[in-house]
């Protein structure tokens, strides 16, 4: 029986690590990639050598993506189950008060790093039997939320970009989905050190292991977004329903 392997984006902590956790647990392969090579190490050496690679790439830069993805396909027979992209980083401020390079670099990896994922991986998810592109999108995702403008902006690129593949692609058999949680309880959230009005609100309820958890589903399924809590597929039913509520909503809660 072929052994399903997963490849995964900032693996070395948080939702990337939790995600590698779970797979691994239920026997998957799982290839590791993230900027923080000592992170990787740490989590290879839990989860075991004979079930994992790791690799340290900036997703950002499409060679170090090319050169993972090859890495990878030779340790799984050209083979990858499920690209998930989940490679972030965050800075929540007022959007002056962000220093423009900072704009810059979650443009390049929260963006960026999901194409040059998919772009770079393509070619071994065609060769796979019931491929899955899973990428991290947000909550931020369904309107532009204060605060957090450049990286509610990325995310909405993931959602665009997600819609468009998982038509552009179900020709080849694979499946486009992203996962729009809110705020989650990772060290990117606790670090900040401004706290945007809407995480004072909602707060970051959800812990990575139950994101993993939806990573999984999302792997196994066809759905094309994730929203994982009641309270956010009520407000995203609100705002689609009326729109004209989409504004008045983000004013109230942030």
């Amino acid at each position: 029986m072929e052994r399903k392997s997963i490849f995964i984006t900032g693996a070395a902590s948080g939702i990337g690590k939790e995600t590698a956790l779970l797979f691994a647990k239920q026997g998957w392969f799982v290839g590791l990639f993230d900027v923080n090579e000592e992170g990787l190490a740490t989590l290879a050496n839990q989860i075991g050598e004979e079930q994992c690679c790791y690799k340290k790439v900036d997703v950002s830069n499409f060679e170090e993506m090319q050169q993972a993805v090859t890495f990878f396909a030779q340790k799984t027979d050209n083979k990858m189950h499920v690209l998930f992209n989940n490679a972030g980083i965050m800075h929540m401020d007022f959007f002056e008060k962000i220093p423009y390079k900072d704009h810059v670099k979650a443009i390049e990896i929260n963006s960026l790093g999901v194409v040059n994922g998919v772009y770079a991986a393509l070619d071994v998810l065609k060769n796979t039997t019931g491929a899955h592109i899973v990428s991290m999108c947000s909550a931020s995702a369904f309107y532009g939320t204060p605060e957090l403008a450049t990286y509610s902006a990325t995310k909405f690129f993931v959602r665009g970009f997600t819609e468009a593949l998982n038509i552009e692609l179900e020709k080849d058999g694979i499946v486009v989905t992203d996962l729009m949680p809110p705020y989650v309880n990772t060290h990117m959230v606790k670090s900040q050190e401004h706290k945007a009005n809407s995480l004072k609100n909602f707060g970051a309820q959800l812990n990575p292991q139950q994101i993993a958890k939806v990573v999984w589903k999302a792997a196994h399924k066809k759905k094309v977004h994730w929203v994982p809590t009641l309270q956010m597929k009520f407000l995203s039913y609100l705002g689609n329903a009326f729109p004209f509520l989409g504004r008045t909503m983000m004013k109230l809660f942030s």
